[in-house]
């Protein structure tokens, strides 16, 4: 998420949109079961907060699912401090599934692994990453070692590395099922990609998802409450619910 004028209501409107989003497209509809999709937070929408506050927020939404930035579990803190931080999550409800966005672009061992121990440390079984190319073999090891996801997350015209899904897709199409992405349909629309074949065509490969809409797809400044933008959002959950997706969808 990266319009910080979202104010409280507004945020919590926005939780209300969405959640309202998914009655508006299958309420009511003949046919297979309804996905039961995870509705959740990704926590650096409330970076303005202490993490006491911010798990406050995230309760009163009614959610429980939640993707920890930093902001709330820092990368300096210590592992007894991880765990302490991961604790007071647990105890309010609320469940980390997964941390980030977590930048690992330096192609060294040594820093891979700090990420990785912070993530286990912190409990989170998935990490939203920002890699380049040259880094995700490195990073595809420590998958495998660690036994925890990554979610590549495009970032839009301004990503010198993966500003659409797809450009992700062909790196890693080889790679081990756990690396996969995570799809920002606000970034992937202001691409000129269409959000809703981009998430077809990643398949198995979405782990993760950070929702958002936008009142014009030119502008990353105008994000807005998630159904008063022009995001086609009964259309993305329709395509997610078509696939089966299990994964979180984070406002």
């Amino acid at each position: 998420m990266t319009d910080t004028r979202l104010g409280r209501r507004a945020f919590l409107a926005s939780a209300a949109a969405l959640g309202g989003a998914w009655s508006c497209a299958f309420g009511g509809r003949a046919g297979p079961e309804p996905v039961k999709f995870r509705l959740g937070v990704a926590s650096y929408s409330l970076r303005r907060f202490s993490r006491a506050r911010a798990i406050e927020i995230i309760r009163e939404l009614g959610v429980r699912p939640v993707n920890v930035k930093s902001f709330h579990l820092a990368y300096d803190d210590t592992p007894e401090q991880l765990r302490a931080g991961r604790r007071e999550f647990e105890e309010a409800g609320l469940e980390i599934v997964g941390g980030g966005t977590i930048t690992l672009q330096k192609d060294d061992d040594e820093d891979v692994r700090r990420y990785f121990e912070y993530a286990s440390h912190a409990g989170m079984p998935l990490m939203v990453i920002a890699p380049t190319a040259q880094t995700l073999p490195r990073i595809e090891r420590f998958v495998k070692e660690y036994g925890i996801a990554v979610a590549i997350h495009n970032h839009g015209p301004e990503d010198p590395h993966f500003p659409a899904p797809a450009d992700a897709l062909e790196v890693i199409e080889e790679m081990d099922p756990r690396v996969g992405l995570c799809i920002d349909v606000g970034h992937t629309v202001r691409t000129g990609a269409d959000v809703v074949e981009s998430i077809e065509r990643a398949g198995s490969r979405l782990l993760d998802m950070h929702m958002k809409d936008l009142e014009s797809f030119s502008d990353r400044e105008s994000q807005c409450v998630v159904g008063r933008g022009k995001m086609p959002v009964p259309e993305i959950f329709e395509q997610l619910r078509k696939m089966g997706y299990g994964g979180c969808v984070n406002l």
